[in-house]
C-alpha cells in the first residue's frame, strides 16, 4: 500500500473511528512529553524511568492503531 492510501486510511479512521482517534491523542501525548524530556540536557532517574516508560507506552499504542488499520484494511479494502 501506497504512503498516500496508508495516510487516507489513518486519515478516515481519525474521522469516523472513536477509539482510533482516542489512540492517536494519546500517541501524540506520549511523543510531546518524551521529546520535552529528550531535550533537556540531563535527566533524573526519574525522568529515565519516565521516557522509559512512555517510550513502551507510546509504542504499545502505535501497535494498537496498527492493528486497528490491519484489521479495518482487511475487513474494507481488497
Amino acid at each position: 500500500m501506497d504512503v498516500n492510501t496508508q495516510n487516507e486510511l489513518k486519515a478516515h479512521l481519525m474521522a469516523t473511528n472513536d477509539n482510533f482517534r482516542r489512540l492517536a491523542e494519546q500517541h501524540a501525548q506520549y511523543k510531546r512529553r518524551v521529546e520535552e524530556l529528550e531535550a533537556k540536557h540531563a535527566l533524573s532517574e526519574q525522568e529515565k524511568l519516565e521516557e522509559s516508560r512512555l517510550k513502551k507506552l507510546k509504542l504499545h499504542v502505535k501497535d494498537q492503531m496498527a492493528q486497528m488499520i490491519s484489521h479495518y484494511r482487511a475487513q474494507h479494502v481488497r
